[in-house]
C-alpha cells in the first residue's frame, strides 16, 4: 500500500467535503446580494432544468440587488418561478427581459434560522470528513492484517490521518464561524 498516494486520495476527498460546504454556504441568504445565492436555483426551460447562470447572466448592480438578464424572453417567466418557488424568500419582478430581485433585509428570527441552517450544514460536513477518515483506518487495519504495512506504520499512519481529520474539522469550524458572523450582522 503507498501511503503518500492514500493521503493523497484522503486529502482531495476531504477537501472536496469542505468545498461543498462554501458552496452551501453560498446559497445561504444573509442581508447582502451576492451571485452565488442565484447560482444553485435551476429553471425549467426547453424541457429541462438547467442552472441560472445556463440562461442569462446574473449580476449585483447595488448592494441589496441582484438582476438576471435573460436571454431568451421566453423565460423570464421561468426565471421569476424558479426564484419565486425557491426556499430563499425572495420576490423578483420583472422589466424586459432583465429579472430585478430586491434583497430585503434579514428580520432577527430569520437570522437565527439561517444560522442553524448552516450550522446543519457544517455538522454534515464533518460527518463526511469523519466517514472518509473511517473507511481508511479500516483500510489501514486492513494492510496491517494482511501484512503490507507493520504495527508502527499502521500508528504512525493512523495519526497522521486523524491529524488531518482534525485540520479539516478546524477548519469547518473556521469557515461556519465566519458565516454566521455574516448572517447575524446587521
Amino acid at each position: 500500500m503507498d501511503f503518500d498516494s492514500m493521503n493523497v486520495d484522503v486529502s482531495r476527498r476531504m477537501n472536496g467535503a469542505l468545498d461543498a460546504l462554501r458552496r452551501e454556504f453560498g446559497g445561504l441568504r444573509t442581508g447582502r446580494a451576492s451571485i452565488s445565492l442565484l447560482e444553485p436555483l435551476t429553471v425549467a426551460a426547453y424541457g429541462q432544468s438547467l442552472p441560472m447562470n445556463q440562461v442569462g447572466t446574473i449580476g449585483v448592480p447595488e448592494p441589496r440587488l441582484l438582476t438576471v438578464q435573460v436571454w431568451d424572453k421566453g423565460l423570464v417567466v421561468a426565471v421569476e418561478k424558479a426564484i419565486r418557488e425557491s426556499d430563499l424568500g425572495l420576490n423578483p419582478s420583472s422589466e424586459g427581459q432583465l429579472v430585478r430581485v430586491p434583497i430585503p433585509p434579514l428580520s432577527e428570527e430569520r437570522r437565527v434560522e439561517l444560522t442553524k441552517i448552516a450550522g446543519r450544514y457544517a455538522e454534515e460536513s464533518r460527518v463526511a470528513i469523519r466517514n472518509i477518515r473511517r473507511h481508511t483506518m479500516d483500510d489501514l487495519k486492513k494492510s496491517e492484517k494482511d501484512g503490507t504495512i507493520s504495527k508502527d506504520q499502521h500508528r504512525d499512519y493512523s495519526e497522521i490521518i486523524q491529524n488531518l481529520t482534525d485540520d479539516f474539522i478546524g477548519q469547518i469550524d473556521h469557515t461556519l464561524k465566519g458565516k454566521d458572523d455574516e448572517i447575524l450582522q446587521i
